[in-house]
């Protein structure tokens, strides 16, 4: 008997998890094969192959091939229906998660059909393509990033689409309501990449603006044309509404670097299209949409008073070179996934997806490498910006080393003032990670090049930047855990600031500046 009970009670473990779904809260009493063990408790959940129940001795987890289930809210083993419910975004609701669910669905033998189920709310039902049964339901309610995670703490979402880091609030009320840590490993992925771009009116001869600039414009600072050069005439402002998560990273990533406000008269707007066409069709207005939906407005190049030029171009997202990136995250629970689900978020991994997320208008993350001779312009820069401790010797080394090499497009930076790294490249470790362990670099060299900016002595800023590269090189080995490391070659090296990528005199060029390549022959 106590060899029966140990081998049933080895199949429960406690387990972190989101509230009860409302569909799902009714009591069941589950028993052993044997008949030798039963637990009773409030049913919170089903994911095709575990129960998760409420009961006297806490939340546990208990494997459905060892039970028998007894109760009105029991499942149907047979027919189970892996359900999700995804909430928040809706520039990533409308095109590119449908774009994933599709291709998903034609990979995998099934058909995908949509339908309409209220305002902001559709559904994807997911049959097998041969027998027409129902294999998956994805439930969309597309508003924007407050409402997403507003939505997974009222237990409505799954998953939450998002637009921006979740915030430490946010954090602390998922803690508090049994969500466990948002902030922890494998609690986010970043989906695929846009950016935040300054727009005008193809009619405006604006062609480039710092990003001091921009944040003086968008506090009210500078009101008026006149004080840009142009004619004397106020500035009218766009941007999204509050709540979506494109206008927070506004806020965090341009307002809060220069300590302003943003002006109040703002003009807002629920969708980024109609924010672009009302910027094209007013010579006097600037916005800031995203790199997804410029649509007929004219994009303004990001400058500074050292002369370089930084365009939104989808190769300066992806390698976050263009200091305004806008990671578009899925936000995941604790708690284990139908099978389906795990399956669909492994596909928006692969190959295959990311050309979908190219054709759907985003920036994917899928690894390219940039040959030496095509970055001209960033050699150039570093012969103009060099200063007196950047010697020319240092800048033979510099191009005798990665000069056989390419540079991939998988990059990765800190934090402000931190040493810690951003969420972009928390999950760059992974997708380069999970490339070591498919063989995808074997026989081949991998170099972690480590970059600073120009703030103090030269010799400190090499140092800083070897246990930057020492530090990411770390990281991506540590979750390479099945890779063959001994058919690579993984090493590191450090230039300090001998190859800026922005002007260095803003808090914004600084955080470009820091940052880990990687190098490959």
């Amino acid at each position: 008997m106590y060899k029966l009970c140990a081998a049933f009670c080895a199949a429960l473990f406690l387990f972190a998890a989101a509230l009860p779904s409302p569909a799902l809260a009714q009591d069941v009493v589950l028993t052993s094969l044997d008949g030798a063990v039963e637990i009773e408790g409030t049913l919170k959940g089903f994911d095709g192959e575990f129960y998760r129940l409420d009961t006297v001795y806490g939340e546990i987890t208990v494997d459905a091939s060892g039970v028998n289930c007894a109760g009105p809210g029991c499942p149907n083993l047979e027919a189970f229906v892996a359900e999700m419910r995804v909430s928040g975004s809706a520039t990533m609701g409308r095109v590119l998660m449908p774009a994933l669910i599709e291709a998903f669905a034609l990979r995998n033998g099934l058909l995908a059909s949509r339908s309409e189920v209220g305002e902001n709310r559709f559904d994807y039902a997911l049959r097998d393509r041969e027998t027409g049964v129902e294999k998956g339901l994805f439930r969309f309610h597309t508003t924007n990033t407050d409402e997403g995670f507003a939505d997974l703490l009222a237990d409505d979402s799954d998953i939450v689409m998002s637009l921006r880091e979740v915030r430490p609030s946010e954090v602390r009320a998922a803690r508090e309501a049994g969500l466990g840590d948002l902030t922890g490993p494998n609690r986010s992925r970043v989906l695929a990449l846009d950016a935040m771009v300054p727009i005008v009116s193809p009619r405006n001869p604006l062609n480039a603006i710092s990003p001091a600039q921009l944040a003086r414009l968008f506090s009210g600072e500078i009101s008026n044309w006149l004080q840009m050069g142009g004619p004397d005439a106020p500035v009218v402002l766009h941007l999204p509404q509050e709540t979506s998560g494109l206008a927070q990273s506004v806020q965090d990533k341009l307002m809060a670097p220069a300590r302003a406000d943003l002006a109040a008269g703002v003009e807002r707007h629920a969708d980024n299209t109609e924010l672009a066409e009302a910027v094209a069709g007013d010579v006097l207005a600037i916005g800031i949409t995203s790199h997804s939906e410029i649509g007929n407005a004219k994009p303004v190049v990001l400058t500074g008073r050292c002369g370089f030029q930084l365009r939104a171009s989808r190769l300066a997202i992806k390698t976050e070179d263009y200091p305004l990136t806008a990671p578009m995250f899925l936000y995941l629970p604790a708690r284990r996934l139908p099978k389906l689900a795990r399956d669909f978020l492994t596909f928006t991994r692969s190959d295959p997806a990311q050309i979908v997320i190219r054709r759907a208008g985003f920036v994917d993350q899928a690894p390219e490498e940039v040959a030496i001779n095509a970055q001209g312009d960033r050699f150039a820069n570093a012969i103009t910006a060099a200063g007196e401790e950047t010697s020319l010797d240092e800048l033979k080394r510099l191009v005798g080393t990665l000069g056989t090499r390419h540079r991939l497009s998988t990059s990765f930076r800190f934090r402000a003032g931190s040493t810690l790294l951003d969420a972009q490249s928390l999950s760059n470790v992974q997708q380069l990670a999970r490339a070591l362990e498919a063989g995808k670099y074997d026989t081949r060299s991998v170099l972690f090049v480590g970059f600073s900016d120009g703030q103090g002595a030269a010799s400190a800023n090499r140092a800083i930047a070897t246990r930057r590269a020492e530090a990411v090189r770390d990281a991506v080995v540590s979750a390479a855990e099945t890779a063959n490391l001994e058919r690579v070659h993984v090493d590191i090296a450090a230039f300090g600031e001998a190859l800026p990528l922005a002007c260095d005199e803003t808090a914004w060029g600084r955080q470009a500046n820091r940052r880990v390549e990687v190098w490959v022959r």
